[in-house]
């Protein structure tokens, strides 16, 4: 299925065509779709009633220098202060984590959004992309806290994505604008930075997101674009029975192909259930390569659906969330100082 974006703050003629389109499985809503949390939730009923079947409605609402939707929610911190907190507190941070987790859910959950593309769980190694979005740099650290964090949002009814797999964090490049490529040997990789998504699988991660990130020592292609890193590694060896889905197909670390139509094909006949077309300019396109497909994947979309959840008034009442705000305030604070 097709993961898609849409340009604006309401939705245009052209994107309802594109949501009752059989191949789209959801939407990824940004920055630009935000303009206040009644504006947001008018639009995300706007996209659930374009299409006759359930459609996910998504975003990245890590905290730090990720957080798409801010005025009315909570400014969440980044969680590299979690590992900074490790290093001191482990076992506070540990409930730090869990916290972080389900107050970042339970918010987008009371408005209908049904999947965070969270937790990073790149390790914090100086990667120009991931920078403050990761936990820390140490893999055992990382595996701890990130399992947390998949335990605190699935209690709010969320699913987990942990991405970027096998680990983005050890190389410098920014896929959004560079190549990447990684040229260490498998058997690093798997003691360091595939250590947390093993544990996340096991705690439960309902998805894993690839990362636009070449490693010959495996294969010659991004792993999204690798039945070896997919069927082999992720699936076969991990066990990880979930949602496998691509990184942005507009970012520069897919262009290894040209075209859309490539790109889609590609990630798909790798084994990624779905792929994210994150700039509405290419959805066209993308829409276009799915008519050519002659055995196209149902959708995963029911085993990414928020679980229910209380509205945002009853959210706003629960003295828990005041507390987690509190705790999470000081976390924060201790960065500043």
């Amino acid at each position: 299925m097709l993961i898609i974006a849409v340009a604006g703050l309401e939705l245009s003629r052209d994107e309802r065509e594109w949501l009752a389109h059989p191949a789209v499985g959801g939407v990824t809503l940004f920055a630009r779709n935000f303009r206040d949390r009644l504006q947001v939730q008018e639009l995300i009923r706007s996209i659930r009633q374009s299409a006759s079947r359930a459609l996910l409605v998504c975003v990245d609402q890590e905290g730090g220098p990720v957080q798409r939707f801010r005025d009315g929610f909570t400014e969440l911190p980044a969680l590299h202060g979690l590992g900074r907190l490790y290093a001191s507190a482990p076992t506070a941070a540990l409930e730090r984590a869990e916290e972080h987790a389900w107050l970042m859910a339970s918010e987008m959950r009371a408005i209908d959004v049904d999947l965070s593309f969270a937790p990073v769980i790149d390790l914090a190694r100086g990667n120009r992309a991931i920078g403050a979005r990761a936990i820390d740099s140490q893999p055992e650290v990382v595996a701890l806290l990130g399992a947390a964090y998949v335990r605190g949002m699935r209690l709010a009814g969320m699913a987990a994505t942990l991405k970027h797999f096998p680990g983005h964090g050890s190389v410098a490049e920014d896929t959004h604008f560079e190549h990447a490529v990684d040229p260490r040997e498998l058997s690093v990789l798997l003691a360091e930075d595939m250590l947390p998504f093993r544990e996340g699988i096991e705690a439960g991660a309902e998805a894993v997101m690839m990362a636009h990130v070449v490693y010959p020592a495996v294969d010659g292609v991004p792993a999204g674009y690798s039945p070896r890193w997919i069927a082999g590694i992720l699936r076969n060896d991990l066990g990880f029975k979930g949602v496998v889905m691509s990184d942005d197909i507009g970012m520069f670390g897919a262009s290894t192909l040209e075209s859309v139509a490539d790109r889609v094909h590609a990630h798909l006949d790798a084994g990624c259930d779905a792929v994210l077309v994150c700039q509405p300019q290419t959805v066209p396109a993308a829409l276009g390569a799915m008519e050519d497909r002659t055995s196209p994947v149902a959708p995963p979309v029911a085993a990414l659906a928020g679980r229910a959840a209380p509205g945002w008034q009853s959210l706003a009442d629960n003295p828990h969330r005041t507390e987690v705000i509190a705790r999470l305030a000081m976390l924060d604070a201790e960065r500043s100082t």
